[in-house]
């Protein structure tokens, strides 16, 4: 075991702390998805996909609702979606759980307040190589169908910049193994909380 990870009792005391969602916030191929499924499995809390729930909400993937509506109407629903799951329960207390955003969600200025007033904002950020080298393994990127996958990246990264960093915690994510960086998220939120 490396001497940065947490022990049990460690992220049992920071689990029993968090009292509202912690939403993963970057770039196309940061590893939300993969950092938010360990991190929700070492907190015992649910893991959800705002992508997935988008698909499921619209009955289409990504790729096809791009394809045939564009990105503002995505964008739309993307925002009504997260809402749902950053929102509170019967009571209006927010529901613990783990949620991975995409790319641009936390761009939009009404997502990103509502993630920001009820949830733990955190960016997920990683250098211009390994977000090419990771996106550059799936084709269900829209945004990078238009042209050359390095340029839009670094575009996007920077544009996007000012609103991550907003958020709450900033982790950066390179080629170190995803428990890593999930090691590295507990111990920020716990300074954070």
């Amino acid at each position: 075991m490396e001497h940065d990870t947490l022990s049990h009792p460690e992220i049992q005391r920071i689990a029993g702390r968090i009292d509202r969602p912690v939403v993963l916030v970057g770039m196309m191929g940061v590893g939300k998805t993969t950092v938010g499924r360990k991190l929700s499995g070492l907190l015992a809390l649910p893991f959800v996909d705002a992508d997935e729930e988008i698909e499921r909400a619209a009955q289409m993937s990504i790729p096809e609702i791009f394809a045939q509506y564009g990105e503002a109407y995505f964008r739309d629903g993307e925002r009504r979606v997260i809402a749902r799951l950053v929102g509170g329960d019967a009571d209006g207390h927010p529901a613990r759980k783990v949620l991975a955003t995409g790319g641009g969600a936390f761009v939009d200025a009404d997502t990103r307040a509502l993630i920001l007033s009820r949830a733990i904002a955190v960016w997920i950020d990683s250098d211009l190589d390994t977000l090419v080298e990771r996106v550059g393994r799936k084709d269900n990127r829209p945004l990078l169908r238009q042209g050359n996958p390095r340029e839009i990246l670094g575009r996007l990264r920077t544009e996007r910049e000012p609103a991550y960093s907003q958020a709450h915690i900033h982790v950066i994510s390179g080629h170190q193994p995803h428990g890593v960086t999930v090691h590295t998220i507990l111990k920020a939120i716990d300074a954070w909380l």
